[in-house]
């Protein structure tokens, strides 16, 4: 059967024979996946390597192409996905992990002519790091490997400018008409998507029941599919596909239907790669999960979002293959053009410790190959430094034997980190881990998980919480695989099993009636009141809900301290803290015992640093105030006159505190501190030269005539005095600080204010007379001569009878 693909096969073998690589875009349909390889065949010098991303698409083409060839999979053609491997003499169909694997124990991929990346407009992780990568080896190492990029729905050009301008080639398809149903008005806020996705496949199959053909309703995920193929009412064979399932029941969703109507219930495993015959009728829920980095699980997760534009038109497509379709879009009309016009890359929301090992690996920093999308930094910097805490990375970020172990397994860094650490005996676990929960509504224990991995009949006879059979199956047969590259068990709990994967997230309870902890990275966790594990002083939370106050935890193991301390012997570090306590207003000398975060044991410290005292009270300074005496705050006052002395406000002062630690060393509580007299210290940080300085610029005193010492306040604007007005007789010339007046406030005998100048000689010769005439019949036994000038300054009052 002629294939649209078949005619650009000519152009696409010539742009490879003369360029080495090409972008192909070709929409779903035209038969890129099962016919480019298979032409390819007579000019390819080696083998052919096609990356599919999911292994049902992978094993489905190279069944495809074999029988195109008259013959059965293991001759021609052959596949390899995680678990299972037929070879093939020409063509191998690989998943997109397996590529990585390969290039990276053999970079130079001897042996392979010509590596093509189908579906990469799917932009997963795992494409983008293996066409990194085998662009890099192509360019050092193997100038005649041929590399073909082949895409339905991505913009072809920014990927032919990554591989050097190579030729883009297009192939137009073919589809028939396709009439797009949209809802009438969106959904309320609030609709459950299980009963309206159900009310809206019955409602196509009734409308379409006279036009026959398949129906393919896309879902988010296994979970949608079992519940809306239980809400479904209908008169049609309902036929689940999504990626979990075992190939011979996938295998049957692809099947022709054999008498009655067909639904087919699918995630987005069936978007593209997949041929499901005679679909006439697409529902699109409008919903797609996603590969994310979830902060509660410290690993990638999935997530549900909305379809992006690409996806949505794609699945639309599906229904135009064979004959004019119907596609229904479970969203309004309107709300089309708030859908984000492609799904984002994996590489830019995806946890990427995986990625930053393999780069390690491969001895690159990821600035030197060739992303379509670089990875965010930030993200990169924090799974590098996950990479340093499991020793697969050394201080200088270069992989280390341990790392390079890491690389070598099938999961995740962190998992990887504990199956090789704890062997065999953390299989289930690993397992668990990196699936969604078993079992719903269930408390946070993980040994509730690994007893229902065990002997799900004996869990469910004794606890109520309802287990999913299928995440189950998955889980043991992934744990039976992990199994077998383990080494040898070490005895351990899953408890100190789960601390080797997530040292960050060991967790010790806080005083108080609560179930909170503090986490050894820092954070701040709770678990769920009346939960088992509830009075556990030490637990592992290996899945948080991500809130970055305080997370819920989901799923934790209650873990020994003496395992604990056997684990990380060379992490527990004894600290002596002095700290200033704003709760107890005093300084707190202790030993502790700590594990990053978390402090294992402490006493108190008996001979502490004097220095480190002094710092301690500096921070209680900082955050009580600094105590003014009037003496220290005339001091500040006055050196605040001389800008070069330096800042004298408290923020300044306390910003390099080492001139006021010399004083501090008795200072233990709040009340040492408020009778700190900061005068000599404020003297001492001016040294000498800068007393003298300040001596002459703004003298601390004015001295009378009788040679008494005044206090000069320079808080305000003005330097002031104040004294009595008597003492002050004889006095011709107004007192000046530097070229500024003072600013005098004259007293009465009884210390009130009478009088303020800063201009002495005019008082004198004019308001005077009217302080004399009003104070001399006040204080008729002080002096008020008629000249001030030439009377005598005096304190005293005259003898009684004079």
């Amino acid at each position: 059967m002629k294939l649209p693909i078949d005619a650009i096969l000519p152009e696409l073998t010539a742009a490879l024979a003369a360029h080495g690589r090409a972008v192909l875009m070709a929409p779903p349909g035209a038969g890129k996946t099962t016919r480019v390889p298979l032409a390819l065949l007579p000019v390819a010098a080696g083998r052919i390597l096609m990356l599919e991303p999911r292994r049902l698409a992978a094993r489905a083409a190279a069944e495809r192409m074999a029988e195109t060839l008259g013959e059965t999979v293991g001759q021609t053609v052959g596949y390899r996905i995680r678990g299972e491997a037929v070879a093939g003499r020409r063509i191998e169909v690989v998943t997109e992990g397996i590529l990585t694997r390969m290039i990276q124990s053999d970079p130079a991929l001897d042996g392979i002519g010509c590596v093509i990346f189908d579906e990469f407009h799917e932009r997963s992780l795992n494409a983008d790091l293996g066409l990194a990568l085998t662009y890099e080896a192509r360019q050092a190492l193997r100038p005649d490997l041929a590399v073909l990029v082949m895409s339905a729905t991505l913009d072809a050009e920014p990927v032919a400018t990554l591989l050097d301008a190579a030729p883009m080639i297009r192939s137009e398809g073919r589809a028939f008409p396709v009439d797009t149903r949209w809802l009438d008005r969106p959904l309320p806020a609030g609709s459950r998507l299980i009963p309206e996705a159900a009310r809206l496949i019955a409602q196509a199959e009734a409308e379409t029941r006279d036009t026959g053909g398949t129906i393919l309703a896309f879902l988010p995920g296994e979970g949608e599919i079992r519940r809306v193929a239980a809400a479904l009412d209908v008169d049609a064979d309902l036929v689940p596909l999504y990626g979990a399932m075992d190939f011979k029941t996938q295998r049957a969703a692809m099947q022709p239907a054999q008498g009655r109507r067909r639904i087919v219930l699918a995630t987005s495993i069936a978007e593209t790669s997949l041929t499901i015959p005679d679909v006439r009728v697409v529902v699109d829920a409008g919903r797609a999960r996603r590969a994310r980095f979830d902060p509660g699980s410290g690993m990638s997760r999935l997530v549900t979002e909305r379809v992006s534009r690409a996806e949505a038109e794609q699945r639309r497509g599906r229904a135009g293959r064979v004959a004019p379709g119907i596609c229904y879009r479970m969203w309004a009309r309107a709300e089309e053009g708030a859908l984000p016009a492609f799904a984002p890359p994996e590489i830019a929301v995806a946890d990427l410790a995986g990625l930053a090992l393999e780069l390690a690996n491969w001895g690159s920093d990821g600035g030197d190959l060739a992303f379509l999308t670089p990875p965010p930094e930030a993200a990169l910097a924090e799974a590098r430094a996950l990479l340093r805490d499991l020793g697969a990375l050394d201080g200088d970020g270069r992989i280390t034997p341990h790392g390079r172990a890491l690389a070598g397994l099938p999961l995740h860094p962190r998992l990887a980190h504990m199956l090789i650490r704890a062997g065999g005996d953390a299989a289930d676990l690993a397992a668990l881990m990196a699936e969604r929960d078993p079992l719903s509504g269930a408390p946070a224990d993980m040994t509730l998980r690994l007893r229902a991995i065990r002997d799900l009949r004996a869990y469910q006879d004794r606890h109520p919480w309802p287990a999913n059979p299928g995440t189950l199956h998955r889980i043991r047969d992934e744990a039976r695989r992990l199994r077998r590259l383990a080494p040898a068990g070490q005895g351990l709990t899953p408890g100190a099993m789960a601390a080797l994967a997530y040292p960050d997230r060991i967790g010790l309870r806080r005083k108080g009636d609560q179930p909170r902890y503090i986490l050894s990275g820092g954070k701040g966790a709770i678990l769920p009141e009346g939960d088992a594990l509830a009075a556990a002083r030490l637990i592992v939370a290996t899945d948080l809900d991500g809130d970055t106050r305080e997370a819920r935890i989901r799923m934790a193991a209650q873990l020994d301290e003496a395992e604990l301390r056997g684990l990380f012997a060379e992490r527990i570090e004894t600290v002596e803290t002095v700290e200033w306590s704003r709760r107890d207003n005093r300084i707190i000398a202790r030993r502790q015992e700590r594990l990053g975060a978390l402090v294992l044991a402490e006493r108190a410290l008996d001979d502490p640093d004097p220095q480190a005292l002094a710092r301690a009270a500096v921070e209680g300074l900082r955050a009580n105030g600094l105590n003014w005496t009037p003496g220290a705050a005339r001091l500040r006052a006055r050196i605040a006159l001389i800008p070069d002395l330096g800042p004298v406000d408290d923020d300044s002062l306390l910003a390099d505190p080492g001139w006021l630690l010399p004083w501090l060393g008795r200072a233990r509580t709040l009340a040492d501190l408020r009778g700190l007299d900061l005068t000599e210290a404020l003297r001492a940080r001016i040294g000498w030269d800068g007393q003298q300085r300040l001596d002459q610029a703004a003298p601390a005193h004015f001295v009378t005539p009788l040679g008494r010492k005044v206090p000069i306040d320079y808080d305000h604007e003005t330097p002031s005095i104040e004294l009595k007005l008597q003492e002050l007789f004889g006095v011709a010339r107004h007192p000046v600080v530097g070229n500024r007046p003072l600013r005098i406030t004259m007293l009465s005998p009884g210390q009130k204010p009478i009088a303020v100048t800063t201009d002495l000689p005019g008082f004198w010769a004019g308001s005077y007379g009217d302080v004399r005439k009003d104070m001399r019949g006040r204080y008729p036994r002080h002096p008020w001569p008629e000249n001030p000038l030439e009377a005598d300054p005096t304190t005293r009052a005259k003898p009684r009878g004079t």
